[in-house]
């Protein structure tokens, strides 16, 4: 006999089984609609690009922990991109509810997700975790030494923090795993690879070694423990290594380089930095070597130019790109509109900005761009070198250490003494010819032996 319905079930079937399908369909999604609206909305917080060459990063330090309040504006972490460690500030009030990316992580491509916020209110602790974030962990790359130790001791890869260059988990990320969890199963690993099958092929074995000699292709090293002979430890490249061995392989194989060399007399500058030291005004060699440049520079605009791929680019400003050496690498800070500074305020702005590169607190603004670079390894006792181009720049000026040479004055017949210094420019061949370059270098010697030319407030 058929079911009598009301208005009220217009969703039911006219016979019992069917309504006993469309019940139960309908419980399920009841009780999935309370899963989701009880789950906090994530608001999330993706590696973002810190500077325009950056492709991925390093998380160095999370500024702020599981369930804190977070401020528009505040610090969540420290990145290490491809220029200098970076505070990513938040651009969202809320609750930082979920770090996906642990300190330590490296090679974390941009766009990935490295935490989850919530809004204000919510529990931060029910915060939906999306699903292409779950199968992204679950995808771990190891490498086979990795695979072997977490295999052989049944620990599972996404405990573990990868350090390897794009993510990869290293045999050390699970050494260091296993410390953790020294209670698991299995025999301790050893530092002999993994032997491979028999081969149903006899193969006669190899001659042993004669004394004293090592093997072509020596073992890795086991950190912790004393390298054998023959061993190496693996040495990870930090983001800024790497990116400085990328545009280093790009420049020399992508930019035609050209070189020339001149001596400059540094007599004059000398004296003048004498008598400004009795002014109480300290200013080294290399302010008045800045200077000197990017009055040059302003002298043949020519040379400040860039390649955009396409052609040059004349630039409408004179930014000096500065060489200082960091424990992580080289990086290039920028004295802006140097040509409108005197040496005084080039020295404090030098200074600033190289301390602040030492401690890896450049703001991008202050190492991107530039129109110029000058390395300078005078300090270093090396007389002269050449320098690698900085894309999309158009030279790099090399300046040696000055050195006394003896010299016959012509009036007089006499020996007198010198103060050499050598600078070598590497040009872009496709900007600077060799004729524009032996122009500059020539104008740019003459600033430097005649100082007052050139503005020294």
């Amino acid at each position: 006999m058929a079911a009598s319905f009301t208005p009220l079930q217009p969703r039911l079937g006219i016979a019992h089984g069917e309504i006993r399908l469309v019940c139960g369909c309908s419980a399920m999604e009841t009780h999935f609609m309370k899963l989701t609206t009880n789950r906090a909305a994530p608001v999330k917080v993706e590696m973002p690009a810190l500077s325009p060459t950056m492709e991925e990063g390093n998380i160095v330090k999370w500024l702020k922990k599981e369930g804190d309040a977070v401020a528009a504006g505040d610090a969540l972490c420290e990145i290490e991109t491809d220029k200098a460690v970076v505070t990513l500030e938040s651009n969202d009030d809320g609750v930082l509810a979920k770090i996906l990316m642990e300190e330590g992580s490296r090679a974390v491509r941009l766009g990935t997700l490295i935490a989850l916020m919530v809004e204000e209110g919510e529990d931060w602790k029910t915060v939906e975790i999306p699903v292409s974030t779950i199968t992204q962990r679950a995808e771990l790359r190891l490498s086979p030494a990795a695979r072997h130790i977490l295999d052989t001791h049944g620990l599972d890869p996404q405990l573990a923090t990868p350090t390897g260059h794009r993510g990869i988990i290293t045999k050390e990320d699970a050494l260091n795993l296993l410390k953790k969890f020294p209670d698991s199963k299995a025999a301790p690993v050893t530092a002999a690879p993994v032997a491979a099958a028999p081969s149903p092929v006899a193969t006669p074995a190899a001659a042993p070694l004669p004394p004293g000699s090592r093997p072509m292709y020596p073992p890795q090293s086991i950190p912790g423990k004393p390298g054998a002979p023959g061993t190496f430890t693996e040495v990870p490249a930090s983001n800024v290594r790497r990116v400085i061995a990328q545009r280093l392989t790009q420049s020399k194989t992508t930019i035609p380089h050209a070189y020339a060399t001149i001596d400059c007399d540094l007599g004059a500058v000398m004296q003048l930095r004498k008598e400004m030291a009795k002014a109480e005004i300290k200013v080294s060699l290399n302010d008045f070597i800045i200077k000197a440049a990017a009055a040059t520079l302003r002298e043949l605009p020519e040379v400040n130019v860039t390649w955009s791929g396409e052609g040059p680019q004349a630039l409408d400003s004179i930014s000096i790109s500065i060489a200082v050496a960091t424990p992580k690498g080289l990086i290039t800070p920028i004295i802006t509109n140097a040509a409108d500074k005197g040496v005084q305020e080039i020295s404090a702005n030098a200074k600033a900005l190289a301390q602040k590169a030492r401690n890896g607190k450049l703001l991008p603004h202050e190492y991107q761009g530039g129109s110029f670079s000058i390395s300078n390894l005078g300090m270093f006792g090396i007389s002269e070198f050449s320098a690698v181009i900085n894309p999309p720049q158009a030279c790099i000026l090399a300046v040696g250490t000055s050195r006394a040479v003896l010299h016959l004055t012509e009036e007089t017949g006499a020996l007198s003494t010198q103060q050499l210094m050598t600078v070598t420019l590497s040009s872009d061949g496709r900007l600077v010819d060799d004729e524009l370059a032996s122009r500059f270098l020539d104008k740019f010697r003459a600033n430097l032996e005649r100082p007052q030319r050139m503005t020294l407030n």
